[in-house]
């Protein structure tokens, strides 16, 4: 791993509290007594979720730690979960059809074009390894939708709206801050030029459907 990146799982340690902060009212503080609309669908979900953050936060450490073997075979290990987790998607795709929300297809969608997007992009560079990182970087920061996106509205009793150009402004700001800070290091900042662009389509594409 580069240098300048060993303590890329200390960041990723962030997602936790983003993540318990997200679903604390709706998925973590009801339990066991769920709502009806909580389904063992979500529940799948959700473990699927949990399983990838940990493995997101896990993969850096195993680097900086010399478990180069450990890491290949969670890695491989990922081309059967990543697909669980994509495929979980499925049930709440039909169900926000089957109520007729059609312009809410757009979050699990594009968010999951942008997992299968920057994974594949990973998976493709696997043997080129700053290639490799930046890509299950930038899949780390689709985590950021589902979060914020409940943290807004939820906790700080924000618009939808502006929750959703929250979550743009944070995530642009990371990825700029990446690529100046590769850019300072002379280090390949590319794959998060192809993020910012994924995600300048994303926010047009949520735009034309919202506004």
């Amino acid at each position: 791993m580069d240098k300048n990146y060993k303590y890329l799982s200390y960041f990723l340690l962030l997602l936790i509290p983003l993540v318990f902060a997200g679903f604390f009212k709706t998925y973590i503080q009801p339990f066991p007594n769920f709502e009806e609309d909580i389904n063992v669908y979500i529940h799948i979900h959700a473990t699927l979720a949990v399983l990838w953050v940990a493995i997101l936060i896990v993969q850096p450490f195993l680097i900086v730690n010399k478990k180069t073997a450990l890491h290949k075979k969670i890695g491989k290990l990922t081309y059967i979960i990543f697909p669980l987790l994509i495929l979980s998607f499925v049930p709440r795709i039909i169900r926000t059809y089957n109520l007729g929300e059609y312009p809410n297809l757009f979050f699990s969608l594009a968010d999951g074009s942008l997992l299968i997007l920057f994974y594949s992009l990973a998976v493709y560079n696997k043997r080129k390894t700053a290639r490799h990182m930046r890509y299950m970087i930038a899949s780390a920061l689709v985590l950021l939708g589902p979060t914020v996106g409940r943290i807004g509205p939820i906790l700080l009793g924000w618009s939808e709206l502006q929750t959703q150009n929250v979550q743009y402004g944070i995530i642009y700001t990371i990825l700029t801050g990446l690529v100046l800070y590769d850019l300072k290091n002379k280090r390949k900042y590319q794959p998060y030029l192809v993020a910012i662009g994924a995600y300048i389509i994303h926010q047009i594409i949520y735009h034309v459907i919202f506004l």
